[in-house]
């Protein structure tokens, strides 16, 4: 009977033991991330669409946008700075207030709402994007060590859910457009206010469920805490990290990527919705057309997360979506006409499916590239490719008035040029590096 009584005393130790042992999962943090950034982009990402097309008043929406993004890159300067001391889930908390009050101020828009907004999203953008790939790229490689799985994969694996679940944004939110807005006689549009109330809620939601993930269990992030009142060897420690990775040569030929990846999406949001999908669909039909491009986005990257296993299929992946980009701009450059009937509404939509494939490419391969090359500097480098990338997305904006649509489309041919064959002599050089370690 003693020995009855003592197993069963040691019973809930053995439990507890096998209880502590059993490995963290992080896919529900992923899933939790996904969808508050569905929910979140879903709003802004559709009022951002509109931007160039209702806020025509002294190009009010195209310079609120330009402001944004110059704001944006030179926040991103100091967003890693932010995150490390935040810690990355309240660097993401804290962002999405900035896409609340944006907007928001789409409520009211007047150069005294819209430029103070976009200001503040400028660095709210930064650091819930730095926060992002932090906290991505540190789940992965911890469930990757915890569960004895290659880096390289999951890293893919989470990026691949992410950026298809935050592709769908453009998806659902232009749907929501197009169900809601309405052209009236005589070019106006109505049903605005209303989309951008429905938008606030839809926003708050996704905050909610941002407090819901777990707090990052990283020793970087508590010794920083521990040392969080030594600003001075914050800003030693930041700009050793710029400069740092300013003069690997991995990153370098990577910068262009990163500046072109800001282009297209730019082009996109300003030339594609104004130029190409308004004159053929009308202001109603940017919604239709975008949601187009959000489901090939989606889809793509979710594939092109599950087929990431290292650098060279990223190589492989990015000129694909490089490939189906070309194919729009030269399209347009050399043949594209607006013309009446079916062929009319089908040309635009086209066009918007294979940019969301080069789009959706680009997102998961930059992010999952950033997470195998520079895992042990994650808030830097996804730094850098906020400020290149935004960079890039601000001039878009301040130019685009001012120069031809032929001239752009140029621009982006030679950006996907320059990008290609700075990735494809990173992957040679890096893949020889490996091969003379091993030898």
């Amino acid at each position: 009977m003693e020995s009855v009584d003592s197993r069963d005393e040691e019973a809930p130790l053995v439990a507890d033991s096998l209880q502590v042992l059993t490995p963290k999962n992080y896919t529900r943090d992923v899933h939790i991330l996904s969808c508050a950034f569905l929910l979140i982009f879903l709003a802004y990402g559709a009022a951002q669409n509109l931007e160039t097309t209702v806020n025509t008043e002294g190009n009010l929406g195209t310079i609120s946008l330009g402001i944004l993004y110059t704001s944006f890159t030179c926040f991103s300067l100091v967003a890693s700075l932010v995150v490390r001391v935040l810690g990355s889930k309240n660097a993401l908390i804290l962002g999405t207030t900035g896409y609340w009050l944006f907007v928001a101020a789409n409520l009211f828009p007047s150069w005294y709402t819209m430029v103070p907004a976009s200001l503040y999203l400028g660095f709210a953008a930064s650091i819930i994007w730095v926060g992002e790939g932090t906290y991505l790229t540190s789940a992965a490689l911890s469930h990757a060590s915890n569960h004895k799985l290659h880096e390289g994969t999951v890293i893919g694996s989470f990026n691949g859910e992410f950026w298809g679940m935050f592709a769908s944004h453009q998806f659902v939110g232009n749907l929501i457009t197009l169900a809601v807005l309405k052209d009236d006689k005589g070019g106006s549009t109505s049903g605005t206010t209303l989309l951008f109330i429905v938008f606030l809620g839809v926003i708050t939601l996704g905050t909610i469920l941002m407090c819901f993930l777990r707090k990052e269990e990283d020793k970087g992030e508590k010794e920083t805490a521990d040392a969080s009142v030594n600003f001075y060897s914050y800003l030693v420690s930041l700009s050793k990290s710029i400069t740092t990775l300013l003069a690997d040569v991995r990153m370098l030929l990577i910068i262009p990527l990163f500046a072109y990846s800001g282009l297209q999406q730019a082009f996109v949001w300003a030339e594609f919705t104004k130029e190409i999908v308004t004159p053929a669909l009308g202001v109603s039909g940017v919604g239709g057309a975008m949601a187009v491009y959000g489901a090939f986005d989606a889809i793509c990257s979710l594939a092109a997360g599950r087929l990431t296993t290292g650098l060279p299929s990223i190589t492989f992946i990015v000129s694909g979506g490089a490939i189906a980009q070309v194919v729009v701009f030269l399209w347009i450059l050399i043949n594209y006409r607006v013309t009446s009937g079916v062929l009319g509404t089908l040309y635009p939509l086209i066009m918007a499916a294979l940019l969301g494939i080069g789009d959706g490419v680009l997102n998961t391969q930059l992010s999952a590239l950033l997470g195998i090359l520079f895992k042990h500097d994650t808030e830097g480098a996804f730094a850098q490719l906020k400020v290149w990338q935004c960079a890039s997305i601000a001039v878009v904006f301040f130019i685009g008035p001012y120069i031809s649509l032929q001239a752009m489309l140029i621009v982006m041919v030679v950006g996907i040029c320059v990008s290609l064959v700075g990735i494809l002599f990173l992957t040679i050089q890096v893949e020889k590096a490996f091969y003379s370690s091993r030898s």
